[in-house]
């Protein structure tokens, strides 16, 4: 991967972290449009550029950070799948990072949802978030760690099926992308020097940049989002969804001579 290849990556991953089109699956195929070799460092860097993204999150809601301590016990509840699940499927979760057809099939599936979550649960106005609400949020959570599926379009999903509002939904799901994201890239690096490897001087210069690169765009990225989503809903992602799911599908198909 050269430094090229890094801020592109960096750029996907900016501006779909906090979209419901799922940032893992368009950086997976990113990289391999861009013939990026699958390294153990590629599957690290497509995991920790997410830190870069999430702390945006921090910056443009910190006021939110420093509520209440019920704020971070509600975010520490919808956080337990995500860990209890991570670390039991860990392995095939990391298999599952390099297929294509994997992505296909999520981006397809989770198109045809949000083509229907507005008509579906769309009118229901609940801002207040319980402890029960956040876990069953968190369940839902557990969903993106099938690539293609998108964490926060799962989140999304699962708060407007438990009767919150749209930007309620939206933003919690920012929330528990701190958590979250920040335990993904602690537990990839540590695979990755468990495993006796090591990152180089480039290989450090790559994630710096690629992290600044990802903290920019999805400042950008989630005030555009929340004003969207709170007035026209989700149909739209739903829609690209299905439509890069198909197109990615028939590159597929006609690499394979099909």
């Amino acid at each position: 991967m050269d430094l090229l290849q890094a801020i592109i990556l960096a750029i996907v991953e900016g501006l779909t972290e906090f979209l419901p089109v799922s940032s893992t699956g368009h950086m997976i195929l990113v990289a391999d449009w861009l013939d990026i070799e699958e390294d153990d460092f590629t599957k690290l860097y497509i995991v920790v550029i997410q830190l870069g993204a999430i702390l945006s999150v921090v910056v443009l809601y910190w006021r939110r950070f420093f509520k209440s301590l019920d704020f971070y016990y509600k975010l520490v509840v919808a956080f337990i799948p995500a860990v209890v699940l991570g670390l039991l499927f860990n392995d095939l979760i990391d298999r599952l990072l390099g297929s294509s057809l994997v992505v296909v099939v999520s981006l397809v599936a989770g198109g045809l949802i949000l083509m229907k979550v507005d008509a579906w649960f769309g009118h229901h106005k609940r801002e207040e978030i319980d402890y029960k609400t956040a876990f069953k949020i968190g369940m839902f959570q557990t969903l993106a760690m099938i690539p293609g599926v998108s964490r926060s379009g799962a989140t999304i999903v699962g708060g407007m099926m438990q009767k919150l509002d749209r930007k309620t939904a939206t933003e919690f799901s920012f929330f528990l992308a701190v958590p979250t994201m920040l335990g993904a890239t602690v537990k990839k690096t540590w695979d990755f020097y468990q495993n006796g490897l090591e990152l180089d001087a480039r290989q450090m210069h790559l994630i710096l940049v690629g992290n600044l690169v990802a903290f920019v765009v999805a400042m950008i990225a989630i005030k555009s989002f929340i004003h969207y989503v709170s007035n026209k809903g989700f149909k739209v992602f739903g829609i690209y969804r299905i439509i890069l799911g198909l197109a990615v599908l028939a590159v597929l198909l006609i690499n394979d001579g099909l």
